[in-house]
């Protein structure tokens, strides 16, 4: 399939729909284009990149819905034989309320879109609302790229964000599982996300700023504190025999510790003798003296 041209949608539903149109969506009087659909017709977006749909949210919504009807339509595209059925491009939110409402009827504008014209639709719609939490976001680009080759210098001109914030979101999909699931479930925010993309231990971190409740800020004092310890020891090299059995020949002749640090490439090294007392340097000195 052909990719849409970059910026053909890249300012959201007002420039597929016209501005004069997408103004009227939002009041009660609506647009010539507007139509009542039934509710049973409408199935939801094969293209929808939100998958998480809180009670909590819906019960808001269905409220406002119960109380004023659906101000602003729902945008939807022909799908099956005889265009009686459709699919819900953007809008499934107000859908859902509709049917915990008990509406039979919702207001629809119908659009015929290609499937990578739905899923910037969809993405866009949730991003400029902020409906979609880091990691649905990140699928949805990611759909773009793997189903319809966008680059990322597309997606950032299609859906109206930076580079760099394409690029970062995209980076989510390569944390641990279980960091994945935090960022799904809510239970970490974009901001953390954000710290956890560079950490040097996301898993840690991110179970860390769950059970302690970090702010983005400490999250991002942890990353930082995290980075600064310093790395531990090398494990120093193993010793021959030879050179274990000179140690202890030496150490029982003085009768004090001695460590042989010996370098095969160079052949040079170092001897360290190890006291315990002033009496201890004394014996070592008096005895270097007497090889003079």
């Amino acid at each position: 399939m052909a990719v849409a041209k970059p910026g053909r949608l890249g300012r959201g539903l007002s420039a597929l729909l016209g501005e004069a149109e997408a103004g009227a969506a939002m009041t009660a009087e609506r647009g010539p284009s507007t139509r009542e659909i039934a509710i049973t017709k409408l199935r939801p977006g094969a293209m929808q990149p939100r998958q998480v749909f809180r009670d909590e949210d819906l019960d808001d919504l269905t409220n406002s819905v119960r109380e004023k009807g659906i101000l602003q339509p729902i945008l939807v595209r022909p799908v099956g034989v005889g265009g009686d059925s459709f699919e819900i491009v953007a809008g499934e939110r107000r859908w859902r309320a509709a049917q915990r409402a008990g509406l039979h009827t919702v207001p629809v504008l119908v659009r015929t879109l290609s499937d990578s014209e739905a899923l910037e639709l969809a993405i866009i719609e949730n991003v400029q609302r902020a409906d979609l939490n880091p990691i649905e976001e990140a699928a949805g680009y990611q759909n773009l790229v793997a189903q319809f080759q966008y680059t990322q210098e597309q997606l950032a001109s299609v859906i109206g964000k930076s580079r760099s914030h394409i690029a970062n979101t995209l980076r989510l999909l390569g944390l641990p599982e279980r960091v994945r699931t935090f960022l799904l479930d809510g239970k970490l925010s974009a901001g953390h996300a954000r710290t956890l993309i560079t950490a040097e231990d996301p898993l840690a971190l991110a179970e860390l700023i769950v059970a302690k409740g970090y702010s983005v800020r400490e999250a991002e004092a942890q990353a930082r504190a995290a980075k600064g310890k310093k790395a531990p020891p090398k494990a120093k090299p193993v010793k021959d025999a030879d050179t274990r059995e000179l140690e202890r020949s030496i150490s029982e002749a003085l009768g004090m510790a001695v460590s042989i640090d010996h370098k095969a490439e160079s052949g040079a090294g170092a001897v360290t003798v190890r006291y315990k007392s002033l009496e201890d340097l004394d014996e070592i000195c008096r005895r270097l003296a007497l090889l003079d």
